[in-house]
């Protein structure tokens, strides 16, 4: 993955890029950009709803939450974008959520430089009118900017809303009864393997990991015929609720994982376990991990197919291993979405709580964090 490089010279330069750098077009929030080093180079960017950080009570926590993360990105001035609808109290909310921020960014960056977005204007927060009018700029003005554009022919798309980030359409009704009849069936079919004994059970599970393996292989629309995806759907799904199952899945997607999936499932035991704990521990590894490539993409989509097909109010395993997935691509943004939907679908979900927790203190995956000194976006914001 090349880095795209851009000099940010404006503040509508850097307007223009948020909403591509977060994937979504954000509301009624507050962006934190990092900029690193001299260049100002564009680090983190973390979002926090705008009603978080403007509460009397918890904002300033929140500010300071912000601060330590990009602290520990290595920013060394900070950008403050505040998204706020044009509606009675709105000016109320900026100025808590700028002064709560600005003062727990006072210390490690020496303040931060504010913009305030509105529904159809943007303003720096703190300048005089030669460099805003006293209604501001039109968000007309970002049109045209070189940052925007350069992202477009990169191929940037910008989410409606957050939501839309993990936003997977529903399969046909049909469909999802005839994978229901498969999941049911194969959910009972693991409970009497698991009365069978050990080896029954690692059957079950070898037989899970193969439908995977077939539906990777053959994509949607290549291959298998619909009677026969619907079957390995409903198998995946169900496979997906075993520990096992899951992690096996997810080791495959990873490059160089070779058989290591099947000997995890075959009765495995600490030397499998650890293999398997050193394999999903390279994509933090800078030294270790690689950048995701159509094997991502692949099983991505797979997952995606599974969430369609899949029962509703149930799809935390596939909703995390999505997850991972996306912020394996650096895609955090979607990850933390999907989390979200994985923990509504179960609250005690353990991998989903362990992926959320390095996704929301700006943990990047291996690759990304190798590349950041050989470039990225660079911004110098006046």
């Amino acid at each position: 993955m090349e880095p795209l490089l851009l000099r940010l010279s404006e503040p509508r330069e850097l307007l223009a890029l948020v909403p591509h750098l977060l994937g979504f077009q954000p509301r009624d929030s507050a962006v934190a950009v990092s900029l690193r080093g001299p260049r100002g180079r564009v680090g983190l960017v973390a979002r926090v709803d705008l009603a978080d950080v403007a509460d009397a009570v918890h904002g300033p926590q929140v500010a300071r939450s912000l601060a330590a993360h990009l602290d520990r990105d290595g920013a060394r001035r900070v950008a403050l974008v505040v998204y706020a609808r044009d509606a009675p109290g709105s000016g109320e909310r900026v100025a808590a959520a700028a002064a709560h921020t600005l003062e727990a960014f006072d210390v490690p960056f020496g303040g931060a430089d504010v913009l305030v977005v509105g529904d159809t204007t943007f303003r720096c927060l703190a300048c005089d009118p030669t460099c805003c009018p006293p209604t501001g700029h039109p968000l007309s003005a970002l049109q045209g900017t070189r940052a925007g554009a350069e992202m477009v022919l990169a191929g940037s798309v910008v989410a409606a809303g957050r939501e839309q980030l993990a936003e997977v359409r529903a399969a046909s009704a049909d469909a999802r009864r005839a994978v229901a009849r498969v999941r049911r069936r194969r959910c009972e079919a693991r409970a009497r393997a698991r009365v069978a004994g050990p080896q029954h059970l690692a059957r079950w599970r070898a037989d899970s990991l193969a439908a995977w393996r077939a539906l990777v292989a053959a994509p949607a629309g290549a291959g298998a015929g619909r009677v026969t995806r619907i079957a390995l759907l409903g198998r995946v799904e169900a496979g997906l609720a075993d520990r096992r199952v899951r992690d096996a899945v997810l080791v495959a997607c990873l490059p160089g994982a070779g058989t290591l999936p099947e000997r995890a499932l075959a009765l495995a035991g600490p030397d499998e376990d650890a293999e398997v704990r050193a394999a999903v521990g390279r994509l933090v590894d800078p030294a270790g991990c690689v950048a995701p490539g159509d094997g991502a993409r692949t099983a991505a989509a797979v997952l995606e197919e599974v969430l369609a097909h899949g029962r509703r109010g149930a799809q935390a395993p596939a909703s995390t291993l999505l997850a991972a997935i996306a912020w394996w691509r650096g895609d955090g943004a979607r990850a933390a979405v999907l989390l979200e939907r994985a923990l509504q679908d179960d609250p005690g979900y353990r991998l989903g709580h362990l992926l959320r927790a390095a996704v929301e203190a700006g943990l990047a995956p291996g690759w990304a964090r190798r590349q950041e000194a050989g470039g990225g976006v660079v911004a110098g914001v006046t």
